[in-house]
């Protein structure tokens, strides 16, 4: 047996890859990868879920939109059962929702809708101009590299992703503009397998790392304000079309408000040619101390 360390591209598509429960139809189970505060990674368990789903799904259809409710912290030590209804089965929309369970109790509620390919009206907003290229923008490794840090060690080491933000990162302390404007570049560090439907769920997984900073930075804070509780509540997303997630894609964010402790993050995402592909939501609790 080998001793070589495992690429965490590898680690993260080994823990999307579920394994079906034998006794009960349209369940299946997974584990999680190891995280700095010993919680389950909301984009993983997002993805997973969604691969849940579309295992009960004919292979002609892939997802087009999923709403999720993140209900409590996962523990990374213990298994996730996924659980599957089927909702409905149209001539071209198919409809699931996916329950994740740890203890009999579930830490994500989530319904994702699935389509056939069709033919349609066909039009797209523009990406930004004037964006620098990814090469030309520092990466969390550039920044965090050199800290010896379990966090900074794990962003930038660890994380199966090349993240890059564009107008510098809010890592180390807060951004020199109180805006909720935010563009980031990613990537997955290794190449990825020709499946639709698994980019799809990694577009999904990759997103939560970023989705709430547009928060932090309109609000003036950054990943290491003192204090601060900040956890996902729930997350909308719609794909457009096809991207590969082995290859450059824009986060192209906003923060339109935040209030009772919560704030909300959207993002659009566009391949490096600008194409928009996808657009998301996410409203995540946000509390700093008085």
């Amino acid at each position: 047996m080998s001793d070589a360390p495992v690429s965490p591209t590898a680690a993260v598509l080994d823990a999307l890859a579920l394994t079906p429960d034998p006794a009960v139809p349209d369940q299946f189970s997974g584990h999680s990868l190891p995280q700095p505060n010993g919680r389950v990674f909301g984009g993983q368990v997002l993805a997973q879920a969604l691969l849940a789903a579309g295992r009960t799904v004919d292979a002609d259809r892939l997802p087009h939109s999923l709403h999720g409710y993140f209900l409590r912290a996962g523990v990374v030590t213990e298994p996730i059962t996924f659980a599957v209804e089927r909702l409905r089965d149209g001539r071209s929309f198919t409809a699931r929702r996916t329950h994740a369970l740890q203890g009999g109790a579930p830490i994500l509620s989530l319904i994702a809708s699935f389509q056939t390919e069709q033919d349609g009206v066909d039009y797209a907003d523009a990406m930004p101009d004037g964006v620098p290229a990814p090469e030309d923008v520092p990466s969390a490794l550039d920044l965090l590299g050199t800290i010896d840090h379990p966090a900074a060690k794990f962003w930038a080491q660890e994380s199966a992703f090349d993240v890059r933000h564009v107008d510098g990162s809010i890592y180390l302390g807060r951004a020199a503009e109180a805006t909720g404007r935010q563009q980031v570049w990613f990537r997955a560090r290794d190449p990825l397998p020709d499946d639709r439907l698994l980019h799809r769920a990694l577009l999904a997984y990759a997103c939560d790392q970023v989705m709430l900073e547009p928060v932090l930075r309109r609000s003036g804070r950054s990943w290491v304000t003192p204090g601060m509780s900040i956890a996902s509540l729930d997350h909308a997303m719609w794909w457009h079309r096809d991207a590969r997630v082995d290859d450059w894609l824009l986060y192209v964010q906003t923060s339109p408000s935040a209030q009772g402790g919560r704030g909300l993050g959207a993002a659009r995402v566009f391949t490096r040619d600008g194409t928009l592909v996808a657009s998301i939501a996410q409203e995540g609790m946000v509390r700093f101390p008085d």
